[in-house]
């Protein structure tokens, strides 16, 4: 993987101003206002770059550079954490523009600019200088136009990349606040000390966290790689006749969480971890009481494994039934039987992917089973209601699904 070109080096007046998108005699004024201090030879630390664009930023607000100088000089306030290691990542300004890159890579104009979303920004013009970190992924984006990938997957591309990794961010950041900055503050320490210390733990765990984060994407690379090597092994299975031979199937359940959603938009990552909190445990209780278990926790539900496809619907029933009393939002739950294979704590196959297709068809309050299901249950106390074959997504055929509801008892009078 390319690295970002960080700024350590020196720079010159000239240079600074340019890395930082303003003009030179805006240089000059962070100098006159002791926000910047130049080296004898009138260069500047690599780490001006981003006072200049710190100062620049608030600046656009009507905080001046003469309101931030004048904290300076006061000692209320010091830029000087933004020195830390940990910062040099901050990107700076290229020397080319969103439509020379284009002309230059052939990548459609209207694409490129979306790596300035997918970073977090706002949309980019034409004109706009591309930050150095936008120029990472040019390459990437050229390889996908060379080889004809649709506009509309790279859009996508970018797009999940971006949202994925704003909320992974901003989980990360809340983190920091709350255990890093706060206890600092609390202790007494101005705002620029308590930054300055804070800032030195970020140096220390930067380089940790990169590694962890590479680690845990590479791992999401393998389960999802290894997921479509399994269903292609299956495709030969079923031709050489191997899968009809199987006599006892297990089952995967899929329940998801209606309005889980909303719930993160409204209420934040917080609410959806005390969600998990409360959720998890309710399940695996009921699960282990029909022979299933918990295989992982998907975000807006969870993912189960059951020896008896019976009783995997009768455990869907039940979760149903016990989600209003602890508080949650009601589920939808799709299971599917059939060979399903096993590998580092998870599942694969196309059972698990009929299963999770199935929950996303069923509407609130439903537990939708497929044929499989129906034909290897013999509990009475479910009944199946028919609701013909429907065309599921990622689904080659129609899936003929029937809904699952408890067997009223007749009381009879004997």
């Amino acid at each position: 993987m390319a690295t970002i070109p960080y700024m350590a080096d020196r720079l010159s007046r000239d240079r600074l101003a340019d890395r930082s998108g303003v003009d030179p005699g805006y240089v000059d004024r962070l100098v006159s206002l002791g926000i910047l201090t130049a080296a004898d030879d009138g260069t500047f630390a690599g780490s001006a770059r981003r006072v200049v664009r710190l100062v620049r930023s608030f600046d656009g607000s009507g905080i001046t550079p003469e309101h931030i100088g004048e904290a300076v000089r006061a000692g209320q306030l010091s830029l000087a954490f933004l020195d830390q290691p940990s910062y040099e990542r901050f990107s700076g300004v290229s020397d080319a523009t969103f439509q020379e890159v284009s002309e230059r890579s052939g990548i459609p104009l209207d694409v490129l600019t979306m790596t300035r979303e997918a970073i977090g920004y706002g949309m980019a013009a034409p004109g706009d200088r591309m930050r150095d970190d936008e120029l990472e992924a040019v390459p990437l984006i050229q390889l996908a136009h060379e080889r004809g990938f649709e506009r509309e997957v790279v859009e996508r591309l970018l797009r999940v990349y971006g949202e994925s990794l704003r909320r992974a961010v901003e989980t990360e950041s809340a983190s920091y606040r709350s255990q890093v900055l706060a206890p600092l503050l609390a202790s007494g320490l101005s705002e620029s000390d308590a930054l300055q210390r804070a800032s030195r733990f970020s140096g220390e765990v930067s380089e940790l966290l990169d590694r962890a984060i590479m680690g845990i994407y590479h791992g999401q690379q393998e389960h999802s790689w290894m997921r479509t090597i399994f269903e292609t092994v299956e495709d030969g299975l079923d031709r050489a006749g191997v899968r009809s031979k199987l006599v006892r199937l297990p089952a995967m359940c899929f329940v998801d969480l209606a309005g889980y959603t909303q719930l993160t938009e409204e209420h934040g990552d917080a609410a959806a971890a005390a969600t998990a909190v409360t959720l998890t445990p309710l399940v695996g209780r009921i699960a282990s009481g029909h022979g299933g278990s918990p295989v992982k926790w998907l975000g807006d539900g969870v993912m189960l494994h059951f020896a008896d496809p019976g009783e995997a619907v009768v455990a869907a029933l039940d979760i149903a039934d016990e989600l209003p009393a602890a508080g949650l939002p009601p589920m939808h739950a799709g299971i599917d039987a059939g060979p399903v294979i096993f590998q580092d704590g998870d599942y694969f196959g196309r059972t698990v992917n009929i299963a999770a297709r199935i929950a996303a068809h069923a509407k609130v309050g439903e537990v939708l089973v497929s044929d499989a299901v129906l034909g290897a249950s013999t509990t009475p106390a479910v009944v199946f209601h028919p609701l013909g074959p429907a065309d599921l997504r990622g689904v080659a055929r129609p899936i003929l699904l029937h809904r699952a509801d408890r067997a009223r008892l007749s009381s009879g009078l004997g």
